[in-house]
C-alpha cells in the first residue's frame, strides 16, 4: 500500500486555496448534490411526486399580416 503522502498535499493545498470558513460550505452542498441525486435514482421520493409538471403554452401567433411585394 502507498504511503498517503500525496492525500495530505491535496488536503493542505484545499486548505489554502478555500480556507478553512468555505470548505463546511462546499462539503454541505456537494452533500445535498449526493442526497439529489440519490432521490432522483429512487424515483423522486414525495417530493417529486407533489409537484406538477410545468405547462408549455404555445406560441403567440402574429397579429400583423406579412406584406406582398408588387412587381
Amino acid at each position: 500500500m502507498e504511503f498517503p503522502m500525496h492525500w495530505l498535499i491535496i488536503l493542505v493545498v484545499v486548505l489554502i486555496l478555500f480556507g478553512g470558513r468555505k470548505i463546511p460550505e462546499l462539503m454541505r452542498g456537494l452533500g445535498e448534490g449526493v442526497r439529489g441525486f440519490k432521490e432522483g435514482m429512487h424515483g423522486g421520493g414525495s417530493q417529486g411526486q407533489s409537484t406538477p409538471p410545468p405547462v408549455q403554452t404555445p406560441p403567440p401567433t402574429p397579429t400583423e399580416k406579412p406584406t406582398e411585394e408588387k412587381k
